[in-house]
C-alpha cells in the first residue's frame, strides 16, 4: 500500500533528540559532497580534468554571474563561494530523492490506533460483575504496521527548506548592514513622510515573505515530484517512470539555480541604498 507522509518520520532518538530520515539523509549528502569536493580539488592540476574541471566550471559560472549582478569583482569573489555552496547543497538535496532506495528502504513500526473514542469527561462502566463491582470498559484498539523509510530527500522536508531560507535572508541582512551601516535600517523605518513610512512597512513584510516564498517553493516542487514518481511507479512500474525521472532531474537543477539566483539578487538589493534603488 502506498504511504506518503508530508512530515519527516523519526527513525532514531538520541538523548531525547529526534533524528528524522531527512536529517539522516542530509548528513549523508553533506558527507558525500565534501568527500567528492576533496577528491576533485585535492590535487589540482594546471590543466583541469575530471571532477576538477566540473567544479571549476561550476564555480566559474557562478563567479561570472555574481560579477554581472553585483557589478564589482571584489564583492563577486566574496559572494561566489556562498552562492555556489547554496546551489550545490540544494541540488544534491534534490537529486537524493531520485536515487533508488530513497523512500523504499526502511522498516516497519507497529502503531496502535483507537477504534473507539470515549467522550471527554465521560466514564463508561461495565455491568456489575460477580463480585458486585463495576469495571471500566477499555476502548478497543487496532494495531497495524506502518512503513518508516530510512532515507528521505532533505529538501522534501519543510524544516530543511525553512532553515535554508533563514540562512539566505540572514546573510542578506548582514550584507546590508556591512555595506550601508545603520543607514540600512532606513529601508524599514523611515519617518520622513507618510509614504516612506508605509513603504518601510511593506519592505519589512517582504523580508518575512521571502522566508515563506523560499521555503515553500522549494519544498512544494520537490515533494510534489516525489509523490508523482511514487504514484507513477506504483501504477506503471516499468519504463513509463523513466521520462518522469528525467523531468524531475531537470526540476532539481532549476530549483537549485533559482534558489541561488534569488539569494544573489536579494544580496544585490541589500547592498543598494533606498535612494539608489528608487533612482
Amino acid at each position: 500500500m502506498l504511504s506518503i507522509s508530508i512530515v519527516a518520520e523519526e527513525v532514531w532518538n538520541i538523548g531525547g533528540w529526534p533524528i528524522t530520515n531527512s536529517l539522516f539523509t542530509t548528513w549523508i549528502g553533506m558527507a558525500v559532497l565534501v568527500i567528492v569536493v576533496f577528491i576533485g580539488l585535492g590535487r589540482r592540476a594546471l590543466v583541469p580534468a575530471g571532477l576538477q574541471m566540473i567544479f571549476e566550471a561550476v564555480y566559474g559560472f557562478f563567479l561570472n554571474l555574481c560579477e554581472t549582478v553585483l557589478d564589482q569583482k571584489r564583492w563577486a569573489e566574496k559572494a561566489a563561494p556562498f552562492i555556489t555552496t547554496i546551489f550545490l547543497f540544494v541540488f544534491v538535496g534534490n537529486v537524493i530523492g531520485l536515487l533508488p532506495g530513497v523512500g523504499s528502504i526502511g522498516f516497519f513500526e507497529k502503531e496502535t490506533v483507537k477504534a473507539e473514542e470515549v467522550a471527554d469527561g465521560e466514564t463508561v462502566e461495565t455491568p456489575p460483575s460477580r463480585g458486585g463491582q463495576a469495571g471500566i470498559v477499555s476502548t478497543e484498539t487496532d494495531t497495524h504496521e506502518v512503513f518508516i523509510p530510512l532515507f528521505r530527500a532533505p529538501t522534501s522536508d519543510l524544516n530543511t527548506t525553512v532553515a535554508l531560507a533563514l540562512i539566505s535572508v540572514a546573510i542578506t541582512q548582514i550584507v546590508g548592514f556591512r555595506m550601508l551601516g545603520w543607514g540600512y535600517l532606513k529601508k524599514f523605518f523611515n519617518f520622513s513622510n507618510p509614504i516612506n513610512f508605509f513603504v518601510g512597512i511593506l519592505e519589512t513584510i517582504s523580508e518575512f515573505a521571502k522566508i515563506i516564498s523560499f521555503s515553500f517553493r522549494l519544498f512544494g516542487n520537490i515533494f510534489a515530484g516525489e509523490v508523482l514518481l511514487a504514484v507513477i511507479g506504483m501504477l506503471v512500474p516499468y519504463f513509463l517512470p523513466i521520462p518522469f525521472y528525467g523531468l524531475e532531474l531537470f526540476v532539481a537543477l532549476i530549483q537549485a539555480f533559482v534558489f541561488a539566483m534569488l539569494t544573489l539578487v536579494f544580496i544585490k538589493l541589500a547592498m543598494t541604498s533606498h535612494a539608489e534603488e528608487h533612482h
